[in-house]
């Protein structure tokens, strides 16, 4: 098997191979035999055709097949024999079976090559989830004025209390302080995590690969026009403003994209063992909050 690699930019390969007519036959013989097992030819029981007549009536079916199964075995040869490892599922074009030879191209992108340092000992802040009564004082008017028809404002009592399930007043504003502090607390926490990934990406040079931003950036769009629609956007609204959706979601998309490229590779500078149950980020974040000096 012969394998030319083309360098196209930082992150992207484009591999040539050839496969020689021995090893092309030698899959192919194993398929007739397969083929003539059940191949019903007029004359013949199953199995007892000659294999001229297989190939006759049969050849179009045995090359899919040797194609189906050479070029994933070879593209796979060709990955170990040059050492890459491809971020997803390559691009397969000008495949060509001619004379008993195999060749066929194959695009992908690999990972970029960078250091990643420094990321234990990260100093981190988390913030009181605290609700102070200004914040509180702020809320209840939310609800006062969001209560209200045609403008006018609620009061907010021991009925409006009743109204909605507590027995008094006291009660309404002791279950609303605890979810305040829950999304407090679930906002410091992802604030914390920010603190962690800025500074972990912030001295980590390259580009993520094109493509991987491109699917991940398709799947954002897709997702957003599937939450406006929800919302009652008719699909040619969308489509007017889906250009400036996509130039505002871009710069979002390849952060993210190149922060998990920088997880990936701190799980496995450290062994990070993760299932498919389970995210990687996630157990990456454990283990650099658990590395963090807190302040």
């Amino acid at each position: 098997m012969k394998v030319e690699v083309k360098k196209i930019d930082a992150t992207k390969r484009e591999l040539r191979f050839e496969v020689p007519r021995e090893r092309v036959a030698k899959i192919l013989e194993g398929i007739y035999e397969d083929i003539g097992k059940v191949a019903k030819i007029k004359g013949y029981r199953p199995g007892k055709a000659p294999r001229h007549l297989v190939e006759a009536e049969h050849g179009r079916l045995a090359r899919e097949e040797a194609l189906k199964k050479i070029i994933p075995e070879v593209y796979q040869e060709g990955l170990e024999k040059e050492k890459l490892a491809p971020l997803d599922m390559p691009e397969i074009f000008d495949v060509n079976f001619k004379d008993g030879i195999i060749t066929f191209s194959a695009k992908l992108d690999i990972r970029p090559d960078f250091e990643v340092k420094n990321y234990k000992g990260i100093k981190v802040k988390r913030k009181d989830s605290q609700v102070t009564e200004e914040e509180m004082n702020k809320t209840l008017d939310f609800i006062k004025k969001g209560h209200g028809k045609d403008g006018k404002e609620i009061t907010i009592d021991d009925d409006f209390a009743k109204s909605h399930g507590y027995p008094g007043l006291e009660d309404f504003k002791t279950s609303l302080k605890r979810q305040m502090e829950l999304d407090k607390d679930r906002q410091n926490k992802l604030d914390v995590e920010n603190q962690i990934v800025e500074e972990v990406i912030k001295n980590v040079k390259f580009t993520p690969p094109t493509s991987l931003v491109q699917k991940q950036l398709e799947h954002r769009v897709g997702e957003t026009k599937r939450r406006f629609k929800s919302q009652g956007m008719p699909e040619e609204e969308f489509a007017k403003r889906e250009e400036e959706i996509r130039k505002e979601l871009h710069p979002i998309v390849e952060r993210d994209v190149k922060v998990y490229i920088v997880l990936e590779k701190i799980a496995e500078l450290e062994g990070i063992m993760f299932n498919e149950n389970e995210s990687m980020g996630g157990k990456v974040m454990e283990f650099l909050l658990k590395e963090a000096k807190w302040e």
